[in-house]
Order: structure tokens, then sequence, then C-alpha cells
């Protein structure tokens, strides 16, 4: 297992705060070489995926286009 404690972690200026809508509901995500790490906010703890970084780009690409907003046409999500 690769060794993830000392990376610098981020989460979107658009994550919710404590009460407020999307209140617990984010990711975090560190530069990891030519790879993003991505775990759950809630649990810094617990497991990470690692992706390469052009997948990673592809995903917030794709989720600043609204692919996964949900029941929209044309969207990942019926």
């Amino acid at each position: 297992m690769e060794e993830l404690t000392g990376l610098r972690w981020f989460k979107s200026s658009h994550s919710g705060g404590s009460g407020g809508a999307g209140a617990g509901e984010c990711i975090e995500a560190a530069a990891l070489g030519d790879r993003r790490a991505v775990r759950d906010s809630t649990d810094p703890e617990g497991p990470a995926f690692v992706f390469p970084s052009a997948s990673w780009a592809g995903f917030v690409a794709a989720v600043k286009r609204g692919d996964f907003d949900g029941g929209e046409a044309g969207s990942a999500v019926a």
C-alpha cells in the first residue's frame, strides 16, 4: 500500500460547510507525482483512491460540464 501521509490535501471551495447544503459530502484530493489521490474528507485516516492525473482531470472536467447532474439529457446519471 502506498504511503499517503505528508501529502497536502485540499477540497473544493464549493464544499458545504457545517449545517449547509452538502455538509459532510466532500472529498479531498492531493497531488502525488503524476497521479492524484482522493479520499473522503470525513474519514481522513480511511482509504484513498489513486488515479493517473489525466483521469482525474477528465473527471473534474466532466463535473464542471454538469455530466453528473442527473436526469438531464446527455447526463451520465439517468
